[in-house]
């Protein structure tokens, strides 16, 4: 879906630094070839699947926020909101479409 020119400039991977941690970002987790602790990687932020995901391993937290774009594949329509500012982390999933009937 990110064939367009609007993200022909756009890096495959990027670090954000929060504080004193670090973001690893990328679109496809299983591209991941990176030794996160080696790193000093706390959190791994990728999309692809579409599917919202929270979940840990080796101490780092691994968060898809989903897609906030057309609805596909009957997942929801989400982002993730991510407050750095308590230990731990907390991490919300917020649905763009909290009126559609399940189903």
């Amino acid at each position: 879906m990110d064939t367009d020119a609007w993200c022909a400039d756009l890096p495959e991977t990027a670090v954000v630094e929060a504080g004193s941690s670090s973001i690893y970002v990328l679109h496809d987790v299983k591209a991941l070839d990176l030794k996160l602790a080696a790193a000093g990687i706390t959190m791994v932020v990728s999309g692809h699947s579409h599917k919202p995901l929270l979940e840990e391993k080796d101490r780092v937290l691994y968060v898809n926020p989903g897609s906030a774009g057309p609805q596909r594949f009957h997942l929801p329509v989400t982002v993730a909101r991510v407050d750095l500012r308590q230990t731990p982390w907390r991490i919300d999933f917020v649905d763009l479409l909290p009126t559609r009937k399940a189903g």
